[in-house]
């Protein structure tokens, strides 16, 4: 269970025009459980990013530090864009585990056949769920300058089908909301539910989070990797759900070995060269294994298990320039000011 250990200042509301639900430590204490002095330059560095919205600190499920400086509120949805994908990949789990699909191992071919196209390519029914949730279906991307044309195509699923093939199934990763929408239609065909009701009834209700309504495709799939809208503590309880390995409040929501084996890199970005599991990307922070859900413009969940150590940001979602450092930025407000602060703080 998450707990609070801080006090609301009626200043610190005052100082955040439009915003009624911003929050901050006044003063930051050593009770947090982090180093004060860093966690303080961390609310500095933090305010003076003018793209970022909100901040949310816990330690050992206590949130020690949260504040919302502009856009939504810490209880109000924001668009968390590709951080979407983390989501759908615990509700993937979560199928597994109840015997809805069979496991990562599953062919596609399953469930979506009748939406291979015509004279189909073989390597179609050598996809397998585990190969969606980690981007290596092999198939083309429909993310980056392919995405316009695939969100105005009549159907999504087949459109992402149709996809020529740029490596085998298994091999190389290559990042695209088209596979991730793949496994939202897979959950919906599997379970007989929508992604959204899915979503509700799995994480929503066990997690008490409030799941808005997002997005669909023509054929009425929910969007299976962006566009979710979640606020930031409903984003922080996921990241606190997979640091807890799957358990809240003492009781099991994902299957037991589900978090281990999503944080399992199996294929690299080409563009960044992180590692990437069942829709977490992995890196080391200062010598701690971090996990991070990431969506576009900076919509971000960090876990780092052995500090026991989560952070959500959000952040202005509208596109931004080519050469936009504003996720650069947040990664060092995470790996050298929170990460030092919790490894300084009380080790309790």
């Amino acid at each position: 269970m998450l707990r609070r250990r801080f006090l609301v200042s009626s200043l610190a509301l005052a100082a955040a025009p439009g915003c009624s639900e911003a929050r901050q430590i006044v003063p930051p204490t050593p009770t947090s459980g982090l180093d004060v002095d860093l966690l303080r330059q961390a609310e500095a560095t933090a305010a003076g990013l003018p793209r970022l919205h909100s901040l949310i600190v816990a330690r050992d499920g206590e949130v020690v530090f949260e504040r919302a400086w502009r856009g939504p509120g810490l209880d109000q949805p924001a668009n968390v864009k590709s951080a979407s994908k983390s989501v759908l990949a615990a509700l993937a789990g979560i199928a597994i585990g109840r015997g809805i699909v069979d496991g990562v191992d599953q062919p596609i071919a399953d469930f979506l056949s009748d939406r291979f196209p015509a004279n189909p390519d073989s390597r179609l029914r050598a996809i397998t769920v585990g190969h969606l949730l980690s981007m290596q279906a092999g198939l083309g991307s429909t993310s980056g300058s392919n995405y316009g044309a695939w969100v105005s195509s009549r159907d999504w699923v087949r459109a992402a089908l149709a996809r020529p093939f740029e490596a085998e199934p298994g091999g190389r990763l290559i990042y695209s909301t088209g596979t991730s929408h793949l496994t939202s239609a897979l959950l919906t065909r599997a379970s007989g539910r929508s992604t959204l009701a899915l979503t509700r009834e799995w994480l929503g209700e066990p997690l008490g989070i409030t799941v808005p309504s997002w997005p669909a495709d023509p054929q009425g799939i929910y969007f299976g990797g962006n566009e979710m809208r979640l606020s930031p503590r409903a984003l922080l309880r996921i990241g606190e759900l997979y640091r807890n390995d799957g358990v809240h409040d003492g009781v099991r929501i994902l299957p037991e070995g589900w978090v281990e084996a999503s944080w399992n890199g199996r294929g690299r970005s080409r563009f960044t060269g992180a590692p990437h599991g069942y829709g977490w990307w992995l890196k080391t922070s200062e010598h701690h294994q971090t996990a991070y859900a990431w969506g576009y413009g900076g919509q971000m969940v960090f876990v780092t298990p052995d500090l026991r150590l989560t952070s959500v940001m959000t952040s202005d979602p509208s596109p931004v320039a080519e050469r936009d450092d504003h996720v650069s930025r947040l990664h060092d407000l995470h790996d050298r000011l929170l990460i030092p602060a919790a490894q300084r703080g009380r080790q309790g």
